[in-house]
């Protein structure tokens, strides 16, 4: 019976806890009253709740401020270097690995280009874990040290047993990837559909903030989005739109590497741009053989004038804002956010443009209440949305670092 209450008392500990450096997280800087609110839990409990995470170096008081008559309010804050936590993004053209501070402000970041070269999940999982040996040493820090390892790939994560990736853009099928990082991360490692966690990083750092129902896309040689909501923010995004870039647009289109014909991600992924805009009458041939400098140099061309650059970026708003429509007339978020690195080149250039096709083509009703913005999070924000995995489980555990997780 004792160690029933012991472990009864433990866990309302973790959960108050939790309770709380959720909403700091999330929220704040907040003061001790704000998180009574917040909260409703007892000013004692508050009190003591926050004393325990300051003495342990989770938090930290942030100066006063002022209230309606009476003594200044006493902010309190997330300390950023509570902890560093890894963010992984494993795309078709790149590998990422960023190093972050608990509030995910970017430290540094490692990206290796593997156009060309093995796929193969053992030498992706040999590239990652040089990666975060890379980062951490950049810094003096031991691997051994951080919170933890989150890492995004773009396909399904199916987590039954051991969590095995199928990417069919990978060419891999039940890839036991997470247990081939594991024989060299000795801190808990996580796994997860990208454009997931993609959105919970816009949901939390942002375009998505202050949003109640937000569509983040992830644009890149794949196309792929997923539904966040801030009802419940710490839970993983829905993966329902997830395979978004295979919804068709044009039954008679052309293939797509799915296996069908028409799909959205056979006009906007980034090697399709390319490859319309080369045959093109008066295309020019790109300097690089590289995916993301070819797309950097088009969107540099099509600044200068009307020509073919221009008229495929033209082309490829309008296919997206098809898209975006029907994301609006089938979900009726209130934001769509556009992100991704391919995303993150084209959107200044194309938004106006993606803006008027999906006007045209959501109802009038619910297009009137969404807002079609860019992503804010940078080139690392699909690694920063990887690294919200270990934040959110040691937030779930209420500032205590977790255990490696077993292979």
């Amino acid at each position: 019976m004792k160690r029933a209450v012991q472990q009864t008392t433990r866990d309302l500990r973790r959960h108050n806890r939790s309770t709380l450096l959720s909403s700091l997280y999330l929220q704040g800087p907040l003061s001790r009253q704000d998180l009574i609110k917040e909260s409703g839990l007892s000013s004692a409990t508050v009190s003591n709740v926050v004393s325990d995470l300051i003495g342990d170096g989770v938090v930290e008081e942030a100066g006063l401020v002022g209230s309606d008559g009476g003594r200044p309010r006493t902010l309190i804050r997330v300390r950023g270097d509570f902890g560093r936590v890894v963010g992984v993004d494993i795309g078709e053209t790149h590998v990422q690995i960023g190093l972050f501070d608990y509030t995910l402000d970017t430290i540094t970041t490692a990206t290796y280009p593997i156009a060309g070269i093995s796929l193969e999940p053992e030498a992706v999982a040999r590239l990652v874990v040089a990666g975060i040996d890379q980062v951490t040493a950049e810094v003096g820090l031991n691997p051994a040290d951080l919170l933890g390892v989150g890492v995004g790939v773009p396909g399904a994560v199916a987590t039954a047993a051991h969590e095995l990736v199928y990417a069919p853009t990978l060419g891999w099928s039940a890839a036991p990837l997470a247990d081939l990082m594991r024989r060299d991360v000795s801190v808990p490692l996580y796994i997860d559909n990208c454009a997931r966690t993609l959105g919970k990083a816009e949901m939390w750092r942002g375009a998505g903030r202050g949003s109640s129902r937000a569509v983040v896309a992830l644009i890149g040689v794949g196309v792929g989005a997923a539904v966040t909501t801030a009802a419940d923010p710490l839970r993983d995004a829905t993966s329902m739109t997830s395979e978004w870039g295979h919804t068709v647009i044009n039954v008679d289109g052309r293939p797509c590497r799915c296996g069908s014909r028409g799909c959205l991600e056979a006009y906007v992924g980034a090697e399709t741009i390319l490859e319309d805009y080369l045959s093109l009458p008066g295309a020019r041939s790109f300097e690089s053989d590289h995916t993301e400098r070819r797309l950097a140099e088009l969107v540099e061309r099509a600044a200068q004038g009307p020509g073919p650059e221009a008229e495929i970026l033209g082309r490829t708003a309008k296919y997206l804002g098809i898209g975006i429509a029907n994301l609006v007339n089938l979900l009726s978020p209130d934001l769509v956010v556009l992100s991704g690195w391919a995303g993150a080149m084209l959107g200044p250039a194309i938004l106006p443009a993606v803006r008027d096709t999906a006007t045209r083509h959501a109802l009038t009703y619910l297009h009137g209440q969404v807002r079609i913005k860019l992503g804010e999070l940078g080139t690392e924000a699909v690694a920063m949305g990887a690294a919200t995995l270990p934040v959110m489980q040691v937030l779930a555990n209420g500032g205590f670092p977790l255990q490696r997780a077993t292979a």
